[in-house]
């Protein structure tokens, strides 16, 4: 089972705008809060998000580049997907593969995709 993913970013007001809503939408729930950082849990996993240092923000995150892909959450049912990307729209989030959305993963795999502030991707996928 893992035990909690931490993520450096570029700005820690975006990224608290961001996953915060997200993660409580997902039934996460604020964990820890300090000057630098945040993290959000759900049972025994939690994700921490950490302000970088600016000496290190000189080359852009990108999901294409070695490391972390995307993070991929389960959706209760395809109606909370579409409750996600209606969110999400509502909210000017980018919503990736839009031309096969909610297919772009297969034709049994119902997902909204997007990316968070830093751009990287994230997906809620619902049970098949």
């Amino acid at each position: 089972m893992l035990h909690h993913v931490e993520l450096y970013v570029r700005s820690l007001p975006d990224s608290k705008r961001f996953w915060g809503w997200l993660l409580e939408e997902l039934g996460y729930s604020l964990f820890q809060e300090w000057d630098q950082g945040f993290s959000y849990k759900m049972d025994s996993t939690y994700l921490v998000f950490v302000q970088a240092e600016d000496r290190f923000l000189d080359i852009p995150y990108h999901r294409c580049r070695p490391g972390l892909n995307h993070l991929a959450f389960w959706a209760k049912s395809r109606e909370e997907v579409d409750r996600f990307t209606e969110k999400l729209k509502h909210k000017n989030i980018t919503i990736l593969y839009k031309d096969k959305h909610p297919y772009a993963g297969g034709p049994s795999h119902y997902a909204v995709y997007f990316e968070d502030p830093e751009r990287m991707k994230v997906e809620i996928v619902a049970p098949s």
